[in-house]
């Protein structure tokens, strides 16, 4: 994700300005392509549990060969996830010698608890009823 796309998603600072929560009011469509693209990215077991494992590791980075053997899957489909994490921001990466590290960029994870956190005390938008029901 570029710095202009992390930008746009509240990266630079002005998270409360620039991107509120679902609940403060409606996402623009480029806020949506872009959310989508993490979400998306997070919507699947191998690269959810790939995140866990590397933001979850003591010293705040891990070796992909440490992370390959947790799978039942070849090390290219490892590096393909790894690479669609890397592709949404949610981690960053480092080649040194033969073996690449992985760590977690939190700014990506806050940003999305940020999304999807009610302000503290804040009151739930009012329902209305509709007639007839859902549709």
């Amino acid at each position: 994700m570029s710095n202009q796309e992390l930008e746009a998603l509240g990266q630079d600072g002005a998270v409360d300005v620039c991107c509120p929560g679902l609940l403060a009011a409606p996402l623009d469509e480029g806020q949506a392509v872009e959310l989508a693209k993490v979400f998306k990215a997070l919507g699947d077991p191998v690269r959810l549990r790939l995140l866990s494992m590397i933001a979850s590791r003591a010293g705040g980075e891990v070796c992909v060969c440490d992370l390959t053997p947790a799978f039942d899957l070849s090390q290219p489909t490892i590096s393909h996830h790894l690479k669609l994490l890397r592709q949404a921001g949610l981690i960053d990466c480092e080649r040194r010698g033969t073996w690449v590290y992985y760590w977690l960029l939190p700014e990506m994870t806050d940003r999305l608890a940020g999304i999807l956190t009610r302000p503290a005390g804040g009151p739930l938008p009012v329902r209305t009823e509709a007639a007839g029901g859902c549709s």
